[in-house]
């Protein structure tokens, strides 16, 4: 499911917003200003120092990846380069010159451009792993500012509540106000420990589990562009690719599901 970040985190909120209110404890309390300040502030600017204002800025956009991620299809990729094999085999790798362009994505473009151009099989591979350890390195850098703040907050919060405990002893000559500003002084807590645990460190997760997804698109990619390039048979090319792709996925791969590329377009 496309939305299970979102939702788990809705649950995730839902549950404990409900727990609260069995409790007795109305939702409302938890809109304390000096605590989400001390807290979301707080953690902002410590995870900043930590990462720079480069990984920072997209934040946004990374919430954006986490909650509607773009699924990758192995099966199709498979049938993708299993068509383009049977092309090749049966016209010559420059048969695929004219062809590339109607291929959206831009490292199976790239790879099989270098295939076209008759680039040595080994520089191939190292050319596309340089990409794959890229991609890898930036989607880190990615992850990075959620692992951060998952840290940060937790701590934030317990800052948040010494200052407030701090309040609470300057103002020990009115009991009446004790109870009701100690409540209030461990909500900076409940605030870091919330959102490190519900909202920073299931992102950070889940955008390192989109990250293995695209790299094992794009090993499977690899090894079905050398194969395109070796010459191999479609046929062992799909059974050398088949392997990538979860048993719940996979269907009975017959000749009428070998497509080329010019028919597939």
């Amino acid at each position: 499911m496309k939305a299970a970040t979102a939702l788990g985190i809705g649950v995730g909120l839902a549950g404990l917003a409900i727990g609260g209110i069995m409790e007795g404890t109305s939702p409302a309390t938890l809109i304390n200003i000096p605590a989400l300040l001390i807290v979301l502030v707080g953690t902002y600017g410590a995870t900043m120092a930590s990462v720079g204002w480069g990984p920072m800025s997209k934040i946004p956009k990374l919430y954006q990846i986490t909650f509607s991620p773009r699924q990758p299809d192995l099966r199709e990729r498979v049938d993708l380069l299993v068509g383009i094999a049977e092309q090749a085999r049966r016209e010559g790798l420059l048969a695929l010159d004219a062809q590339l362009g109607d291929i959206d994505d831009e490292f199976t473009r790239k790879g099989l451009q270098l295939v076209v151009d008759g680039t040595d099989p080994d520089l191939v591979r190292e050319i596309l792993e340089a990409e794959i350890d890229g991609m890898e390195a930036r989607h880190r850098a990615g992850a990075a500012p959620f692992e951060k703040a998952g840290g940060y907050a937790p701590t934030m919060g317990i800052i948040g509540t010494v200052m407030g405990l701090v309040h609470v002893l300057q103002n020990l000559a009115d009991p009446s106000s004790l109870g009701p500003a100690i409540s209030t002084a461990f909500i900076a807590t409940l605030l870091g420990v919330g959102t490190a645990n519900l909202v920073f460190l299931p992102v950070a997760v889940r955008l390192k589990a989109l990250s293995e997804e695209e790299v094992e698109l794009r090993t499977l990619t690899l090894d079905g562009i050398l194969a395109v390039q070796a010459g191999d048979n479609p046929r062992v090319v799909a059974d050398k690719l088949i392997s990538y792709v979860p048993p719940a996925e996979r269907r009975e791969a017959d000749d009428e599901n070998v497509t080329p590329l010019r028919e597939a377009a």
